[in-house]
């Protein structure tokens, strides 16, 4: 414990030298941040949970500032095209990107091709939501938890796929983990978005997949998808039937989260601007009824320090998650 606390300790100095830089590094020119449209980089397609969540702060985000706050989807490459199209933007804060932690710490944690490191490649700005990411399974797939299915699949052996929103994905290294814990054969077929898998799990065309917490609902409620489990200590609040991982005798305790993040060198007082203003945001009613019906936790309030050390904690423990079950990805 103390070797890797002293590692974390490591990276947060490194994460507060290497992001932050000097007062007034690459800061507004004219010292009137904001005075014309931000862009909010989303590394998902329309329609997807980050998608969504990135559109709602970014509504209220526009009102706070006085200035349209523009989503931009760029999905791919398991989220590093949006992360590189903000990494090499201008450190100006007009350009910002909103992501999960499947793109910004799982990734980078399990994916040989990955490049980014997000304790030296982003400044960390605000967590907006936090939530257990849902194992489902098609609805004709006679499977009611996760016992079933382990049963189901080693049964046939290589017959069985599933979906997730990308390699990398905390769904993708899920799979791998509870494969390696349970000897099930499954193939892994990487979607483009969510909404993509959804849309082909609701056919029939894959039978099991990961989701976030708020996409499945709609499918869920119509009986086309079936839940059989959530990651993390807590049961989603619109699927308080569903039993956790844990509950089911499988520990993962990591959830999901959504972040906001700047280029490395964006002046800190635009940073502590935006994280402000972004907690503000956190602590309305209306926030807290809106992740209640998005199926995620209340929303969290956290300093910039506070996010960061989730961030650097989480890239951590995911790398050795990987490690210990032996799991390494290609992209």
């Amino acid at each position: 414990m103390a070797s890797i606390g002293r590692l974390l300790g490591a990276l947060s100095l490194t994460c507060a030298t290497l992001c932050w830089g000097p007062p007034g590094m690459a800061g507004p020119a004219n010292g009137k941040w904001p005075d014309r449209p931000i862009h909010m980089i989303v590394p998902t397609a329309a329609g997807s949970g980050s998608d969504v969540m990135a559109r709602a702060l970014a509504q209220r985000l526009s009102s706070a500032l006085g200035q349209p706050v523009v989503v931009e989807n760029k999905p791919g490459a398991s989220g590093m095209i949006a992360a590189n199209s903000v990494i090499k933007a201008p450190s100006d804060g007009y350009t910002l990107l909103y992501t999960n932690a499947s793109f910004a710490v799982v990734a980078p944690a399990v994916l040989k091709s990955s490049t980014l490191d997000p304790t030296r490649d982003l400044v960390p700005i605000a967590q907006t939501a936090a939530g257990g990411v849902l194992l489902v399974v098609s609805s004709d797939l006679p499977v009611k938890n996760i016992r079933d299915l382990v049963e189901l699949v080693k049964s046939r052996p290589g017959q069985y796929s599933y979906g997730t929103w990308g390699n990398g994905s905390s769904g993708n290294l899920m799979m791998e983990w509870l494969k390696t814990k349970t000897g099930m054969q499954m193939s892994h077929v990487a979607y483009r978005s969510i909404t993509q898998m959804l849309t082909e799990m609701s056919g029939g065309v894959v039978k099991i997949g990961w989701a976030d917490p708020g996409s499945p609902l709609p499918l869920l409620r119509a009986g086309k998808i079936r839940c059989i489990a959530i990651s993390g200590s807590v049961r989603a609040p619109q699927l308080p039937d569903v039993p956790t991982m844990l509950e089911q005798g499988f520990r993962f305790d990591t959830v999901g989260w959504y972040g906001m993040f700047a280029p490395p060198g964006t002046d800190p007082a635009v940073v502590a601007r935006l994280t402000d203003e972004v907690n503000k945001i956190q602590t309305t009613s209306e926030l807290k009824v809106l992740m209640k019906n998005l199926n995620y936790e209340p929303p969290p309030v956290k300093t910039q320090a506070e996010f960061r050390d989730i961030v650097a904690t989480d890239l951590v423990l995911w790398k050795q998650i990987a490690t210990s079950a032996n799991i390494t990805l290609d992209n």
